[in-house]
């Protein structure tokens, strides 16, 4: 295993490649306030940080990353075009497996640029690239505003939609929304006693936060759902399709151009793709060799809304991603107070590189 201070030393040579791009060196603190986190991510993001509380400023929590907070300084007042770039210790809850760690060192890269986007993901995942040559890694691609797009082009309630939309990045909770929605799983029976009493008429006393207004209402949106028509077994094949779509970029297009024929709300999404592509290729990237999949990034941070990727270490299937990033346009908007700008961004994991190279 790599020394801190070697990890430090490969930090900081990283770093050099971005400040050589001209971005501006930014060390956001290491404690973050936690109601932003959780306003994001609601209280799913506890499992993964760690969190503590200051008497005068509330709960706390390390930082899990660096991209919320480096944006909400950018919108703060940051210039236009704008590029960053940082390094230090993240923090991250492991109830799981022990052997990964719950503190490691992060790279990182980030552009807000709103004149050529495309232009902007391929510098990024360029740069990447570049910093990771030689080592033992393959990449992989995918776009979340295609799924986006696709669960929008649903014929469905709105209801419907925004509950699929906020588990686009929990795969198991998406599926057993999707097949629900499609009736192809049963209602759950506590569900059912629930609409077959007509309503939320109870004697007991009111524990916990919620008020009985919300619970009334939360009975009524059970309701106006069971009036609902099921999702076509059609769309749902179609989407299953999307979601399988695994290819080198340029077959991978192809085919997410013949699932436009029936799924045509994706067409825009599609056309960026395409365009990146080209992008990609302007800065010497191999697309032809270049693996999309549909449903990559999907286990990220939820902020993530258009280009994603990550870098693998293909024979070591127990390491996480090296590198991975992506496009994050709507964090900026509800960071942005009513401003929004385009973003992307990626980070590196210099513990894991070193890692890599002794073992070559």
């Amino acid at each position: 295993m790599p020394t801190r201070s070697e990890t430090l030393a490969r930090a900081a040579s990283l770093r050099a490649i971005f400040e050589a791009q001209g971005a501006a060196l930014v060390e956001p603190p290491i404690l973050q306030p936690a109601d932003t986190l959780l306003d994001l991510y609601g209280e799913d993001i506890r499992a993964r940080a760690y969190v503590t509380s200051d008497a005068l400023r509330g709960e706390q929590m390390l930082r899990p990353d660096y991209t919320v907070p480096v944006v909400q300084m950018h919108m703060a007042h940051g210039a236009e075009p704008a590029r960053y770039t940082y390094s230090g210790e993240v923090f991250r809850r492991q109830e799981h497996d022990p052997n990964r760690p719950n503190e490691y060192i992060q790279v990182g890269y980030e552009v807000f640029d709103r004149v050529d986007p495309a232009a902007a993901d391929a510098e990024v995942f360029a740069l990447i690239a570049e910093a990771l040559q030689g080592l033992p890694v393959r990449p992989v691609t995918g776009d979340i505003g295609v799924l986006m797009a696709a669960v929008q082009g649903l014929e469905t309630s709105p209801a419907r939609k925004q509950a699929l939309m906020r588990h686009i990045w929990r795969p198991r909770r998406f599926r057993a929304l999707l097949d629900r929605y499609a009736g192809r799983s049963p209602v759950p029976a506590s569900r059912q006693a629930l609409l077959a009493e007509g309503g939320a008429d109870c004697d007991a006393p009111m524990v916990g936060l919620r008020t009985r207004a919300e619970i009334d209402a939360r009975v009524a949106a059970l309701h106006e759902d069971a009036k609902t028509a099921p999702i076509s077994e059609q769309q749902v094949d179609l989407f299953d399709a999307l979601l399988e779509v695994r290819e080198t970029l340029p077959h991978a297009l192809s085919r997410l151009r013949d699932l436009m024929v029936d799924m045509p709300a994706i067409a825009n999404a599609v056309s960026g793709v395409a365009r990146r592509a080209e992008a990609m290729r302007a800065r010497g990237i191999d697309t032809d060799a270049l693996i999309f999949e549909a449903s990559h990034g999907r286990s990220s941070m939820e902020y993530y809304d258009g280009f994603v990727f990550g870098f693998r270490a293909e024979a070591r299937p127990d390491l996480p991603n090296i590198a991975s990033g992506g496009r994050y346009d709507a964090l900026t908007r509800r960071l942005g107070q009513g401003d929004e700008i385009p973003a992307v961004g990626g980070v590196m994991r210099p513990g894991l590189m070193l890692e890599l190279e002794a073992g070559q």
